[in-house]
This record gives structure tokens, C-alpha cells and sequence, in this order.
């Protein structure tokens, strides 16, 4: 097969943009979307300097018609799509679950869940036609996990992980792998903000048993490897990639 075509969504900054450029230097062509313009074209011209084919598409998964036209936009360019990256994400309202309520429930779970959702239903109609393909959708330790002051977060991760499953029992017979990769603490964007400081940075990175943060350069080498053939018998699995910290 020639090069492979990737489309990523949220992948304008952290695990996205890394796992962008990482597919990038494995030569795949790759279309990458998120809800910024000059990002996406920022972005395109690293990849495009790393002789990766490359577009961008303005796309917001909460909303149907915009994962619908990202996908086939994807298949009228390059003709096929053989891995699928659903990062797109939002750590949501933290605070305890007495504080909750349906608009923060609703700022979660649309992107989070919704938003997979859509993804999968739109992505694997063309995987399944195909007869292959790899999706990989973006857990968090906390899928498997509880956590203070997160629960609308720990929901949503729970969920995509349920869905991991669901997805990859429909599509195994047909070609069609789906897995989801669970990230301990990542240096990110997000988590500078759900951390609040550089104290609290320090405390989870010291209570990783590896002693230090992931990157999202350590996650995105595990989603290619996910999506690439030497993972062709590995679907319906939530991939760990946190230093050891679910082993405690």
C-alpha cells in the first residue's frame, strides 16, 4: 500500500499536533483539523516541510456536518482513509459533582463523547466499505479510574472507552481495528490548566513511577504504532501510556 492517509481532529495543539508530526515523518498524507485557522495552517506548512502531503479542515466535532464534510473531504483528496486519530477534547468544568449541572455536563460530554462518536460513525462507514482501517480514540488514565473534582471529565473518558469497545467488536470481522490510548499526566496545555501551578505540576510528576511527565511526543509514537501493521491483531484494547502509574 502506498503511503497510508491519516486524518486527525483536535490536532492543532499537544498529542494532536505531535501525533500529526510524527505520522509525518513516517511519510503518511495526512489531513488535520481543528477549530482554528492560522494553527491548521501553521501546522500544514511544518508538515509539508517534512515532505508530508498535507491539508487542514476548519472542523468542530460537536457538530455533525462538519465531522461529515471533514471525512469525505479527507476521501475526495486522497481517495481512501486508512487511520482515523480522535483526540479532539476538553477537560470540562472541574469541581465537585455537587456543582455540576446539564450546561457542564453538555460542555463535556459534546465534545468528549459526542464528538467520538460522530467520528467513529462517519469514519468507520468508510473503513467498512474499505474493508480496513485503524481508529484510535483518546482515553485518559482516568477512563479507568476515579478522581475528585473531575467527574464530569472521569465520565466522558469512561465513556470513549466503552466505545472503543462497542466500535472495535463491530468492525473486526470486516477489517476494521479501533483501540484508544490512555495518557497518564501529559505536558499539555490542559494540564498546565487543570493544575492550576507549578507546585501541583511537581506532584504529579513525582507521583509517576518513571519519576517525570509524559510528552505528547510518547504518546503519539504509540498511536502510530497502534495504527500501523505491526498492531494488525490488537483492537477493542485501552492502551496505558503513563510512566506506570495505573501499575500502583
Amino acid at each position: 500500500m502506498s503511503a497510508p492517509v491519516v486524518l486527525i481532529t483536535g490536532a492543532l495543539t499537544g498529542i494532536g499536533r505531535a501525533t500529526a508530526l510524527a505520522f509525518g515523518r513516517e511519510g503518511a498524507r495526512i489531513v488535520v483539523s481543528g477549530r482554528r485557522d492560522d494553527a491548521g495552517v501553521s501546522l500544514v506548512k511544518e508538515l509539508r516541510e517534512l515532505g508530508a502531503e498535507a491539508g487542514f479542515v476548519r472542523a468542530d466535532v460537536r457538530h455533525e456536518d462538519d465531522v461529515q464534510t471533514l471525512v469525505r473531504h479527507t476521501v475526495e483528496r486522497f481517495g481512501r482513509l486508512d487511520v482515523a486519530v480522535n483526540n479532539a477534547g476538553t477537560e470540562g468544568k472541574s469541581g465537585p459533582i455537587t456543582e455540576q449541572s446539564p450546561e457542564s455536563y453538555a460542555a463535556t460530554f459534546d465534545t468528549n463523547v459526542l464528538g467520538t462518536i460522530l467520528s467513529l460513525k462517519h469514519e468507520m462507514r468508510v473503513m467498512l466499505s474499505q474493508g480496513h482501517g485503524h481508529i484510535v480514540n483518546l482515553s485518559s488514565t482516568f477512563g479507568s479510574r476515579g478522581a475528585a473534582g473531575a467527574s464530569m471529565y472521569v465520565a466522558s473518558k469512561h465513556a470513549v472507552e466503552g466505545l472503543t469497545k462497542a466500535a472495535a467488536l463491530e468492525g473486526a470481522a470486516a477489517g476494521v481495528r479501533v483501540n484508544a490510548v490512555a495518557p497518564g499526566p501529559v505536558e499539555t496545555g490542559m494540564l498546565k490548566r487543570v493544575a492550576g501551578g507549578a507546585d501541583k505540576i511537581a506532584a504529579m510528576a513525582a507521583a509517576v513511577p518513571a519519576r517525570r511527565l509524559g510528552t505528547p511526543e510518547d504518546i503519539a509514537a504509540t498511536i502510530v504504532f497502534l495504527a500501523s501493521d505491526k498492531a494488525n491483531f490488537i483492537t477493542g484494547q485501552i492502551i496505558g501510556v503513563n510512566g506506570g502509574k495505573t501499575a500502583l
